[in-house]
């Protein structure tokens, strides 16, 4: 399959999602598709800046019984939609909202407004498009033309697999910096006016306002080429205005379906069997906790890809979408406008599915609502704010109270953490100093009978080496998981049966049970020389 059927398809099960979404919402549904280019934009109702601020374009003008039609999407803010509605009913007009698909949006707007370079009088350099490390990167940057800059800094981001470009305004001159393998890396000092290129070229693509003094958050999609691959990278875009200028974050999700797969993640193969029993079972809710930026959604993504066969239907709910998957049903919830996961969920649960994954369960509503939802024969999946399955319990009770119905519904709760991961090539052994032999000892003194571990009288350790293609000596990031299999013993916790319900008295159970904490996971990776003490202590 080529990437236009890929694109083709991808489009396809937005509309079907839209128009499923259009049906629960009780809208009209309209694929822009079908709109003429001749079709006449109501002009005056809107600028092409609120066209773009608000994901929203106006359709018609003049009808026999509605004076206007106005396409929506689910990220056009509610607010917005009920100040035009009473704008119009009090001149004695009808507005009618019909709900369009994002990449519907997108590809209009591109149509009717596509994208402007802004071309600044600069030194006319070649890019050659082939800076490895970041500090190739960082050499050829003030070298680049700025008509290319921006495409330059996605280009290079997505080469070095970061995550996250930071693009901060200073008194004097703009900083860019990349998040890679979970640390941040100044790229370079630009001047002035290239920034002035970088934002213009991000609010043309993204839909925000280079001129805003408000926060924005936007979102852009980019095909990069590597030779003779090609994939598409989507862009999350957080704008914040700060004293010099607005600040920007791109967040990078790389849309290559093969990398979300369980296979890749290098999960213990005791671990990675305790996840494949799990989400076997037809129902029952499995719930992923860490902070921010700890590859959650990607081992939900795997869960979920594991998952995803012709007899089984399975729906999301994201806030926002984060990657295009084939063959499933994804919803946007766009909270910021008044819609939550917990009225979604209830509307998906109509629609027959088998599995179900929540975005985050952020508020009570919701987790009654997912817990409910994991005891009448759903497979519910989803992500929680805690720092190690133990806590996720107890707030958890905190946020919904004993619940005995949870005790029966939660199946296995997963902390994970990213690890950067040494370079074979180059890392060095060493000898240990009594201190860290100590400290190993004691963080694996107790760890379940047959886990597989070396001499703990005689263990060596390893240190990352620097080389030119890895300037810190790591290259990519591999995860440690804390896995709790809910049983009887974690079920008393749960249902009231236990006083004291504190993290340390069910993590000193759940041990006796057989798991490994964070800290144990992230020790024994650093005893294989996958990564070190100081990595593992810099995330747990």
């Amino acid at each position: 399959m080529n990437e236009d059927e890929i694109q083709q398809r991808r489009r396809e099960q937005d509309e079907h999602s839209t128009q499923q979404r259009a049906a629960l919402l009780g809208l009209q549904y309209l694929d822009t598709q079908q709109i003429e280019e001749s079709l006449p934009l109501a002009i005056g109702i809107m600028t092409v800046e609120e066209m773009h601020k608000n994901r929203m374009v106006p359709l018609v003008k003049g009808g026999a019984e509605v004076a206007y039609q106005i396409g929506v999407t689910t990220q056009t803010p509610q607010t917005v939609l009920q100040k035009m509605k009473m704008d119009y009913t009090e001149r004695g007009e009808i507005v009618q909202f019909l709900l369009i698909s994002l990449s519907g949006y997108r590809a209009f707007m591109n149509r009717f407004d596509p994208p402007k370079k802004v071309v600044y009088d600069d030194i006319e350099i070649a890019k050659d498009g082939d800076s490895d490390t970041i500090n190739q990167v960082s050499q050829t940057l003030n070298t680049v033309s700025s008509e290319e800059i921006f495409d330059f800094i996605i280009n290079q981001a997505d080469k070095l697999g970061a995550s996250d470009i930071h693009i901060e305004n200073e008194r004097e001159s703009i900083r860019v910096r990349m998040r890679v393998d979970g640390a941040l890396h100044a790229v370079a000092h630009l001047e002035k006016d290239r920034y002035r290129v970088i934002m213009g070229e991000l609010a043309s693509r993204a839909g925000i306002s280079s001129a805003a003094r408000q926060s924005q958050s936007g979102h852009m999609q980019k095909e990069i080429t590597n030779g003779s691959a090609t994939h598409l990278l989507n862009l999350r875009v957080e704008t914040v205005p700060t004293m010099y200028g607005q600040d920007a974050v791109l967040r990078l999700f790389n849309f290559d379906e093969s990398l979300l797969q369980l296979d890749r993640l290098s999960i213990p193969d005791k671990q990675r069997a305790q996840i494949d029993e799990v989400i076997s079972h037809p129902r029952g809710l499995v719930l992923m906790v860490g902070p921010t930026g700890s590859g959650k959604s990607t081992t939900l993504y795997s869960m979920l890809n594991a998952l995803n066969t012709q007899d089984r239907k399975l729906i999301t709910l994201e806030d926002p979408i984060e990657y295009g998957l084939t063959g499933i049903s994804q919803i946007p919830i766009d909270t910021t406008g008044g819609q939550s996961f917990a009225d979604g969920l209830r509307s998906v649960l109509r629609l027959d599915p088998d599995v179900v994954m929540v975005g985050e369960i952020r508020d009570t509503d919701t987790a009654k609502t997912a817990i409910q939802a994991s005891i009448t024969g759903h497979l519910v999946l989803s992500s929680f704010h805690a720092n190690s399955t133990s806590a996720a319990f107890s707030r958890m009770i905190d946020m919904i109270g004993v619940n005995p119905i949870f005790s029966s519904a939660v199946r296995l709760v997963i902390a994970q953490r990213l690890v950067r991961r040494l370079v074979d090539d180059t890392k060095e052994e060493y000898e240990p100093d009594e201190a860290t032999r100590n400290y190993v000892r004691r963080i694996l003194a107790n760890v379940p009978e047959g886990t597989d571990m070396p001499d703990l009288d005689h263990f060596k350790l390893w240190r990352p080496v620097p080389s030119d293609d890895a300037p810190f000596g790591y290259k990519g990031r591999i995860v440690i998981m804390e896995q709790l299999i809910v049983d009887e013993e974690i079920q008393k916790f749960i249902r009231g049966d236990v006083e004291e319900v504190h993290p340390d008295a069910i993590e000193k159970v759940a041990k006796s049970r057989g798991m490994l904490t964070l800290e144990q996971v992230g020790v024994l990776a650093a005893l294989r020389g996958e990564t070190t003490l100081e990595e593992v202590g810099r995330v747990v």
